[in-house]
């Protein structure tokens, strides 16, 4: 089954007209993006979009052998001119099946947002899922069972969680090839999409791309250990939980635990609790290295910083005396035991720590030694990562790949 992108982005295109956002300035030339379409085999389109003919002549295809056009979402604004030789665009009803004369099965999947997701088995066998914008498949719709599907359309960058619902009732395998599509201004084009597109095991083609359903693709290579370093407010935290947005049963380690009579803090907690997907489970502890240590789902550990402290409280280090008797000796084998559990764990982990002491040198002798015992964490830590960034202003600068 062959299948011809004539458009990668959302309804409006990109760049957006009338945009000013710096996403949409950069969204010119080979960057720039129609809105989503495909065409199957030649036979069968996928979404009816403006300049649909000229697209399939750009990308060297004619739309004169469609026999079917099927739409998947609601189209605001003036309806689109049907070209000249094209069938009338319909839509199948939720968990109906349709029958192409070309050969092709095409099977409606119910959404959880408006839209109509599609199923499509070529003549070879070939099996396609393409999501609407906005769209993620509602339940696992019986697919318990089936084998995954070759090639997936869906809005990537906008629902990652419905990537995880994929993965999760293995419609998306190792082997699936996860195209992301829909495109808006919402992630920076170039680098920053590749990268966040990566860290979902999914990609991004250019407009006008053809691709053979089965065919072999190299999945993006997942980095099993990754350090997210940041200051305060820099976003360090969701570009952690980008990271692993797009799979089912992350463990998230929260280390700060609960401090009570704290309302603020308490708010702080609730928002990150909120922005996480539903299916994550919240461990909240300081005891990492048996989580480590045992086999199971990825693990997020948010942050190394409030471990930090928590170890120091255990050992003594904010008095000078214990500190100088036993604390810098208990204090050296709490992190010796985390950095080997991290270097020897299986698991894939993603932690998220605080960069400090890049210029205010703190006024006591127990906030210098915090500063130093986090310099040098981090810096352990970071040899044992096979990827490390470090966010600054929201940005993500790759450290270590």
């Amino acid at each position: 089954m062959e299948l011809t992108l004539l458009g990668t982005g959302t309804p409006e295109g990109l760049p957006r007209p009338g945009c000013p956002c710096a996403a949409c300035a950069a969204s010119v030339g080979p960057r720039s993006r129609a809105a989503t379409a495909v065409l199957v085999d030649g036979a069968l389109l996928l979404d009816l979009t403006p300049g649909a003919v000229l697209a399939g002549a750009r990308a060297g295809h004619s739309l004169a052998g469609v026999r079917q056009v099927l739409l998947t979402h609601p189209h605001d604004g003036p309806a689109v001119e049907l070209p000249p030789g094209l069938p009338t665009a319909g839509r199948v009803p939720d968990g109906q099946e349709l029958a192409v004369i070309s050969g092709h099965r095409v099977r409606a999947v119910p959404m959880d947002a408006p839209g109509t997701g599609y199923e499509v088995t070529g003549p070879d066998g070939g099996r396609l899922l393409y999501l609407p914008p906005g769209g993620a498949p509602a339940g696992t719709d019986g697919r318990r069972g089936l084998r995954p599907y070759d090639v997936v359309l869906a809005d990537v960058a906008g629902r990652p969680e419905a990537l995880a619902r994929l993965r999760a009732s293995g419609a998306v395998g190792v082997a699936t090839d996860v195209i992301a599509v829909h495109l808006d201004h919402d992630v920076p084009p170039g680098r920053e999409l590749e990268r966040r597109l990566a860290a979902a095991g999914a990609r991004a083609v250019p407009d006008g791309t053809t691709v053979l359903a089965g065919e072999y693709h190299a999945v993006p290579e997942l980095p099993r250990r990754t350090l997210v370093l940041g200051g305060a407010r820099s976003g360090k935290s969701m570009e952690a939980e980008r990271r692993l947005e797009a799979f089912p049963e992350v463990v998230y380690v929260a280390t700060g635990g609960a401090r009570h009579g704290d309302a603020e803090w308490a708010r702080r907690v609730g928002l990150h609790r909120e922005r996480r997907p539903a299916s994550w489970r919240t461990v909240e502890t300081c005891d990492l290295v048996p989580l480590l240590a045992a086999d199971g789902p990825p693990l997020l550990i948010d942050c190394l910083a409030l471990w930090l402290t928590d170890a120091m409280d255990g050992a003594g280090a904010w008095d000078d005396e214990v500190w100088a008797e036993r604390g810098r000796r208990l204090l050296g084998e709490r992190t010796a035991d985390l950095v080997a559990a991290v270097r020897a764990t299986r698991r894939q982990v993603v932690l998220v720590s605080n960069e400090v002491g890049s210029g205010v040198v703190p006024a006591t002798a127990s906030g210098r030694r915090f500063r130093d015992g986090l310099g040098r964490l981090n810096a352990a830590v970071a040899g044992e990562c096979e990827h490390v960034l470090l966010v600054v202003a929201g940005q993500a600068v790759v450290l270590k790949e």
